[in-house]
């Protein structure tokens, strides 16, 4: 079976994504930009924090670090990117996007480059936050200690604006303004 998945955050970059999967995808390939009908895309998934694990200027404030998450919502449209991805690679997949379910969103796709014909695809998947990551957030949100990640707002930044041209603009457009500050917290790798 012929598997993709659908890339909305730092999935878009493909050196975020190749460095989970073991290999650089190629655009225009295996990696292509489409959009995403149905779903919503937010600052909505929360994990906490080890300051020890982190640096930046406001570690003290923040104990819970926000990515970018889904819910659906059939009058949304997201834009991302598609990747083709062994069984293997998915099974890396899952263990990064911890706290989220695999969805089927096979049929609320379409390519924003290139022929659907052209690929072999028998099924595209993407990542939606479980309950507790979104309870995370909404209780830091709450008590003003969750931030985004600075690292992380300036890699999904700059992936959409390579992406395609336009598509930067399309992604701030196309996702709810976040109702928590970026932070100077980064991750020590």
């Amino acid at each position: 079976m012929n598997t993709w998945v659908f890339g909305y955050g730092s999935l878009v970059s493909p050196v975020s994504l190749g460095s989970t999967i073991g290999r650089l995808p190629v655009r225009g390939e295996n990696f292509v930009a489409a959009d995403c009908r149905g779903w919503q895309r937010s600052w909505n998934y929360g994990y906490r924090i080890s300051p020890e694990r982190y640096r930046g200027s406001e570690v003290s404030k923040i104990d819970t670090v926000v990515a970018l998450g889904i819910a659906a919502d059939s009058s949304a449209v997201m834009n991302g990117v598609i990747a083709a991805v062994s069984g293997d690679e998915l099974a890396s997949l899952d263990q990064r996007e911890v706290r989220y379910e695999q969805v089927d969103v096979t049929s609320e796709i379409s390519l924003l480059e290139g022929d659907v014909e052209s690929f072999e695809i028998d099924r595209i998947v993407t990542y939606v936050p479980t309950s507790a990551p979104i309870a995370d957030y909404v209780d830091a949100r709450d008590r003003g200690t969750a931030g985004i990640e600075i690292r992380y707002w300036n890699l999904v930044t700059s992936a959409f604006n390579e992406l395609l041209p336009g598509e930067g603009e399309r992604f701030h457009a196309l996702t709810l303004d976040p109702d928590i500050p970026v932070v100077d917290v980064s991750r020590i790798e």
